[in-house]
């Protein structure tokens, strides 16, 4: 018996894992897809919308090993804006050079 159990005035009872019945899944609706490919890789983004709402949903087919990643309609801004960061600086930097990321980037200098 472990330290800090107790015994029960039931008996011993036999430890079942109660596994929950799998959900159902809500019903969705395509609202539009793109697919893109890009070196050997297809992306499939498709804007969805079930009853609890809007959603874009970002498939990466890698000859047929796929992952989804599920990004909120209240997040599709925020999410916009740092890929624009990202293409901005992917734009600005030269190949080749990369910044370890423990360096201090100018934005995140400590002024003390």
């Amino acid at each position: 018996m472990i330290s800090n159990e107790r015994p029960s005035p039931y008996g011993r009872r036999p430890h079942h894992h109660h596994s929950s019945p799998p959900k159902q899944p809500l019903p969705e609706d395509a609202l539009r897809t793109e697919k893109l490919n890009i070196e050997r890789k297809l992306f499939i983004f498709t804007l969805r919308e079930n009853p609890r709402g809007r959603f874009l949903r970002i498939t990466e087919d890698v000859q047929g090993r796929r992952d989804t990643i599920i990004i909120p309609a209240s997040g599709l801004e925020d999410f916009h804006q740092i890929i624009g960061e990202m293409v901005k600086t992917a734009a600005e930097m030269p190949e080749g050079i990369s910044k370890p990321d423990d360096e201090e980037r100018p934005d995140e200098r400590n002024l003390d």
